[in-house]
């Protein structure tokens, strides 16, 4: 049977196929969830895969669906059918968007009680020249190496926060780009790598103001997370992370108050090093808290992260820890119990293979105390920092930012003072329960939680995941996020802080400890 629809035909055309087809794309014109939920066969095993990742299950793909919101008006420009059997067929389009450009879609049709619906899809769109969601500005490269050295070929994503002459620093927030000066020097964290022969891929997002661990970003979108699609990206150097991930940078220069490194390494799958406070130069950094802010790097792999942290932490004097290894059942506690097993399973497999010495228990403050405190002196320093530009600008940020800045404006200088004095003597007790060892613990509460997760639950998951992270800004330690954990098929990092000036020493011990656990 022909048909003039249909551009090339292998086999002989299945009854109702074509017009199955042509249903579909008016779904998705008009944004009709049901529809296009209907018109995908309902069993865990459909496939449904972009440039963002794969989606497995029906639910999880009408889950996508709710999310997205409408496809851009897009007509049909080629149909192509490969018959396999009278109720299996292959169809290929290639779609024309109003926008310009074309995209291609590959789908598995099958008869499902009767009705053809779509087994797996490939979707192909249009390249976007530029994904703001996860750049703000991008080159080929946007600045080239300095010079040569150690950092031949790699190339990096600066997240939005550190000065580059002749760019302007937006920080997440489009109303305070908008208002920004053109920056007459480059930072020195990003000028040490430019040197060492590595180059500026580009500007990458931040969560506003830096002031988020989730990902989102109401002003420019929140970047895909390639390692969980439909979940949140982690930030708040959730532009860098993604750029790393999705391969468009080699490297991701980025900043780390409360977990912004770790927590996108653990729910991307990636490295992740917080350095030891003061250990790289801050100048050129647009601040938020600066008694903790410090920087840091993503890669995809270790030795990548060896190369660039040998290169930034060139200036900072390094030493190596006792071999031995703590952890903190507090601390622990904090975190998911399906996080708990595999955190368990995990340091009893590399003590079983001799990479690991048996962990010491170790009793630090109260947990809810300490962070109570870290995250009062965080709001006072946030507020300074910024408060005066964010109240000039009501509106200009996410709900959620904006309540964080407002909490933080009420804050009366006699709080603020007696929070500082009891971190110092959380940093004293941490100290001494620490010693000269390597703590182990989760880089988060949880897997990354998904992008449709209420508010409610994006505040527990970032109370859960700071009561362990904010250890590290108290204490001023550097902390290494490693891609050794697994929940669900989800990437959970597994933490490693260490004595303040272990840097380099914790990138070493984790060397020993074998492949990533995620995938």
């Amino acid at each position: 049977m022909s048909d003039p629809r249909v551009t090339s035909l292998e086999g002989e055309l299945p009854d109702g196929l074509v017009d199955a087809v042509l249903a579909y794309e008016a779904a998705l014109s008009a944004d009709d969830v049901p529809a296009l939920a209907d018109a995908f066969v309902r069993a865990p095993t459909t496939l449904r895969g972009d440039a963002s990742g794969l989606l497995v299950g029906h639910d999880a793909i009408t889950g996508f669906r709710g999310r997205r919101g409408g496809t851009p008006p897009r007509g049909l420009a080629e149909l192509h059918v490969r018959a396999v059997d009278a109720g299996t067929a292959l169809v290929v389009t290639v779609n024309t968007p109003a926008r310009g450009g074309r995209g291609l879609v590959t789908q598995l049709w099958s008869l499902d009680d009767g009705v053809w619906r779509v087994r797996a899809a490939q979707v192909q769109a249009p390249a976007p020249a530029l994904d703001a969601r996860v750049w703000r500005v991008v080159g080929a490269p946007l600045v080239p190496p300095s010079g040569a050295g150690e950092l031949d070929g790699l190339d990096v994503a600066v997240k939005d926060l550190f000065a580059i002459e002749g760019q302007r620093i937006g920080a997440g927030v489009p109303a305070r780009l908008a208002e920004a000066a053109i920056e007459t020097g480059t930072a020195p964290a990003v000028a040490d790598l430019l040197e060492a022969g590595a180059s500026v891929r580009g500007l990458a997002q931040t969560d506003e103001f830096a002031y988020s661990i989730a990902g989102r970003n109401s002003g420019y979108g929140t970047p895909p997370n390639p390692a969980v699609p439909g979940a949140i990206p982690g930030g708040s150097s959730s532009g860098p992370a993604t750029a790393v991930s999705l391969g468009q940078a080699s490297v991701g220069l980025a900043t780390d108050t409360a977990g912004s490194i770790r927590v996108p390494a653990s729910y991307q799958g990636l490295w992740g090093l917080r350095t030891t406070h003061g250990a790289v130069p801050v100048a050129g950094l647009l601040p938020l808290a600066p008694s903790f802010d410090t920087v840091g790097w993503l890669t995809r792999d270790l030795r990548t992260l060896q190369r660039v942290a040998r290169v930034g932490l060139a200036r900072a004097e390094q030493r190596l820890p006792d071999r031995g290894v703590v952890t903190a059942p507090a601390l622990l506690a904090t975190a998911d119990p399906a996080v708990q097993e595999a955190f368990a399973r995990r340091v009893d497999a590399l003590v079983a293979s001799g990479a690991l010495e048996e962990p010491e228990s170790v009793v630090l403050p109260p947990v809810a105390e300490m962070f109570a405190d870290f995250r009062t002196v965080q709001a006072a320093e946030a507020w300074a920092a910024d408060g005066e530009w964010v109240s000039a600008h009501p509106g200009a940020l996410a709900p959620d930012v904006q309540g964080r800045f407002d909490a933080a404006s009420r804050l009366d200088a006699a709080t603020v003072a007696a929070a500082r004095e009891r971190l110092d003597g959380y940093r004293a007790a941490l100290d001494s329960a620490l010693g000269d060892r390597v703590m182990l613990l989760p880089s988060a509460s949880s897997p990354a939680p998904p992008l449709d997760a209420s508010a409610e639950r994006i505040d527990a998951v970032r109370t859960a995941t700071l009561s362990m992270t904010c250890v590290a800004g108290i204490g001023g330690y550097p902390a290494l996020s490693a891609p050794l954990l697994s929940v669900a098929d989800a990437p959970v990092g597994l933490c490693l802080v260490g004595p303040r000036g272990a840097d380099l020493a914790l990138l070493e011990r984790a060397a020993a400890f074998g492949s990533p656990k995620h995938g």
